[in-house]
């Protein structure tokens, strides 16, 4: 009896909750303003600049909502968030939207009652140490302090790692990248843990970067992509076809530069759906038909926004990689617009 009191009460309970966060799109509206829930402070993914404002990868889709919901890219509250308190402002509704290099996994999915709408970064985990270490492999930290964060699936993956390769470590936990590159360069640690590309962007920010090395061993797959609720199904889909808009952008050539030329010059039957010249595509989710035009024109396509903040000109100094599109080897495919 117990049991069915408690499964009634879980199910009256999923179904308020999904009433209660069904209409994010009119909140945002009324409210004037994208609320995002953002890392703490990530070079090249998401960091207050000089002026406070943030700025980075993960940003860049956060401003693109807003543009496309709200037509103005200004128009979001940035809210930091460890990894610890991340999934309790996006369940509370405290934040509309996750973009915080959260990996999709099969218990997030499910039992958190969250949706990853896609995958903006196809990551995996890495370790970097100091060079005068004198480790040229993670095999070879037998023994090692390694920081890592809590919360995360960093933690377990490390564990895995570690116990199928039959060496031990001990942990020395962290709440934020922040943290853990202190930690480390303090001598806390022997060796850091995070996706490879975190660990890129903290040592972009280290004043003797060449005296840090990446291990060459990914130990896990991160799918990291931007996460909303169970339950609204509309405000799902609008964060993910914005995504697919700026990879569709690239597909196509169209970027920030061109953006306007291309408007008023293209016969392409799915790029004049896209920049919402043919068809009601936006009115299908309750937007203007020239939202995903108001997105590009934020930070330009996807391939712009990476290489602006994290490629390889930059001091992050990231490839593609999985990250090209499918088009050129990589992993990033948007269904059609149609």
């Amino acid at each position: 009896m117990k049991k069915s009191v408690f499964l009634g009460t879980l199910a009256a309970t999923t179904v308020l909750s999904g009433a209660v966060f069904a209409a994010t799109l009119d909140d945002v509206k009324a409210r004037g303003e994208l609320i995002c829930g953002a890392n703490t402070g990530l070079t090249g993914f998401a960091a207050p600049d000089a002026n406070g404002e943030y700025q980075g990868f993960d940003a860049a889709l956060c401003k693109a909502v807003a543009a496309a919901v709200l037509g103005d890219p200004t128009k979001v509250k940035f809210v930091p968030l460890t990894g610890e308190t991340r999934f309790t402002a996006l369940a509370s509704g405290e934040v509309d939207l996750l973009v915080r290099n959260s990996t999709w996994t099969y218990s997030r999915d499910t039992d958190l009652k969250f949706d990853f709408v896609a995958v903006n970064y196809y990551d995996g985990q890495g370790f970097m140490v100091k060079k005068d270490l004198g480790v040229a492999s993670a095999k070879e930290l037998d023994g090692a302090t390694v920081c890592i964060q809590t919360g995360t699936t960093t933690e377990l993956n490390l564990a895995d790692f570690f116990k199928s390769n039959n060496i031990t470590y001990t942990p020395v936990t962290v709440v934020d990248d922040t943290e853990a590159a202190n930690q480390y360069l303090a001598g806390a640690c022997d060796a850091y843990t995070t996706d490879a590309s975190g660990l890129a962007a903290t040592r972009a920010t280290l004043a003797d970067a060449e005296n840090h090395i990446i291990l060459p061993e990914i130990i896990s797959k991160e799918p990291l992509g931007p996460v909303v609720r169970h339950g609204d199904n509309n405000w799902g889909d609008i964060v993910r076809w914005t995504y697919y808009a700026l990879l569709i952008a690239e597909e196509k050539g169209i970027t920030k530069a061109n953006l306007e030329e291309v408007a008023a010059s293209t016969t392409d039957p799915e790029t004049r759906r896209l920049l919402g010249l043919e068809g009601e595509m936006g009115v299908m989710m309750g937007l203007d038909n020239n939202w995903a035009k108001n997105a590009i024109a934020v930070s330009g396509n996807y391939g712009e926004i990476f290489e602006a903040n994290l490629g390889t000109s930059t001091p992050i100094g990231l490839a593609r990689g999985l990250n090209a599109l499918w088009t050129q080897g990589g992993l990033q495919y948007a269904p059609p617009v149609r």
